[in-house]
């Protein structure tokens, strides 16, 4: 089974999210828990949590990904900014508990004016206190694109994180396709070889989601800027062989390409799954 989605519109609903997927022909989705640029999260409701519960496996929508807020910077020094991200992610890994055995993804964080090492141990601290030995949410790292001083732009970054966090089974990685490629990693001219690396330097055990993105700039050019698939320069071929990677093809895909109607995904869903019924 192909599992394939976009970034929907939270306002509504969970119920609501689940019903403009299966309008698109999106079997997952990804969404903003609170406010993408601040801190705000209404409440969640039980009826409407209780009515996603029984829509989703109805419709074949087994996989959701919650995506952490922008503003997030858990490798922060700044301590206004630490204790923001300590709380954003300590409330939003609690609501993740309302649908359980889902994904929440996160960018890692900037180390703004620090070395490395010490933002990623800021990082790790923060997530060593926010896990929980009985969640059953499973937290993704997000590939970056090396633009100044985030991180993640690497894989060795990421699994040097990953290594220092000590609930380790409840830590994943999404991939982004438009970030490795601003990174530097040639998904259209050498896939496999950029599959054996991360396999290599993190385990594709730890990949569990995949963020399918063309892109504006060039391989290397650390500006994270997407584009419509087939619209970049990474191409319709390229993102599609993706999805039709042998080690790849299993894993929920998530749309965030520039359209302002669900239309766009809908074209955008439909392309690909021809492509995908072909390989």
């Amino acid at each position: 089974m192909f599992t394939i989605g976009c970034h929907l519109s939270s306002a509504k609903g969970y119920l609501h999210m689940a019903k403009d997927a299966v309008s698109i022909d999106a079997n997952t989705f990804q969404f903003f828990l609170r406010n993408p640029r601040g801190g705000r999260a209404k409440a969640i409701d039980p009826k409407d949590i209780a009515a996603f519960r029984q829509f989703a496996p109805e419709h074949g929508i087994e996989t959701i990904l919650a995506h952490a807020s922008y503003t997030v910077n858990p490798a922060s020094n700044v301590p206004k900014t630490h204790d923001f991200a300590l709380m954003v992610l300590g409330d939003d890994l609690v609501r993740m508990e309302e649908t359980p055995h889902q994904l929440y993804n996160m960018h890692p964080g900037a180390a703004v004016g620090q070395p490395v090492d010490v933002a990623i141990d800021n990082i790790a601290a923060m997530l060593n206190e926010v896990l929980q030995p009985g969640q059953t949410t499973t937290v993704l790292l997000e590939t970056m694109s090396g633009s100044g001083s985030e991180i993640g732009g690497t894989f060795e970054e990421l699994a040097t994180l990953i290594d220092k966090i000590e609930l380790n089974d409840r830590m994943g990685v999404c991939l982004d396709t438009c970030h490795v490629w601003a990174a530097g990693y040639d998904i259209a001219g050498d896939l496999d070889g950029v599959v054996d690396e991360f396999d290599r330097v993190i385990g594709l055990d730890r990949l569990r989601a995949v963020h399918l993105n063309d892109s504006k700039f060039g391989l290397g050019s650390h500006k994270d800027r997407h584009a419509r698939i087939g619209e970049g320069t990474i191409g319709f071929d390229a993102l599609a062989a993706f999805t039709n990677h042998p080690k790849l093809r299993h894993l929920p895909y998530f749309l965030e390409t520039p359209n302002e109607a669900l239309s766009g995904y809908a074209e955008e869903i439909a392309a690909l799954r021809a492509a995908h019924a072909e390989g």
